[in-house]
């Protein structure tokens, strides 16, 4: 995206700057840099049983939004279940996680102010690289502001 912060941006179906996880995928929509640092926005999609391990945003906000199958999202100590169309906002701080239900599944991930990006990036050349572990997990995270405090599920890396 080489738009400056006063250009409009219109994306259509299946437009942004991919990023290969191995086992699923995103799209970056919106970085912090075109919006001028203020919000990032991901579309990722998931395979079924997919999710990260519990943690925290010590420097953004998250949300999500459903655009397709069903999110299992924990919150602290509470589980919502969340079909399409459902919305969930994290503010910072707070403790989560999220399971895909039993078929795969769409949604969108807002991070205010802009983050994350740089995560996934690096998430995806540890990947490609195979070295990423749960340690090396914790080590991408944690130069972006997100304690792991859960264990690394199976199959997130």
């Amino acid at each position: 995206m080489s738009q400056s912060v006063d250009s409009p941006i219109v994306l259509g179906p299946g437009e942004g700057r991919p990023i290969d996880l191995g086992n699923f995928a995103m799209v970056v929509k919106m970085a912090g840099e075109v919006s001028g640092a203020m919000f990032s926005l991901l579309e990722a999609e998931e395979p079924p049983g997919f999710g990260p391990p519990m943690h925290i945003h010590h420097d953004t906000s998250e949300a999500f939004y459903v655009l397709s199958g069903e999110y299992i999202v924990h919150v602290e100590d509470r589980e919502f279940r969340c079909p399409t169309g459902s919305f969930i906002y994290v503010p910072v701080g707070v403790r989560h996680g999220f399971r895909v239900g039993a078929a795969p599944s769409r949604k969108l991930n807002l991070f205010a102010p802009a983050a994350m990006i740089g995560y996934f990036d690096e998430l995806s050349a540890a990947i490609a690289a195979d070295e990423a572990d749960p340690a090396q997990l914790g080590k991408i995270a944690l130069r972006y502001g997100v304690e792991i405090v859960g264990p690394v599920p199976e199959g997130y890396l």
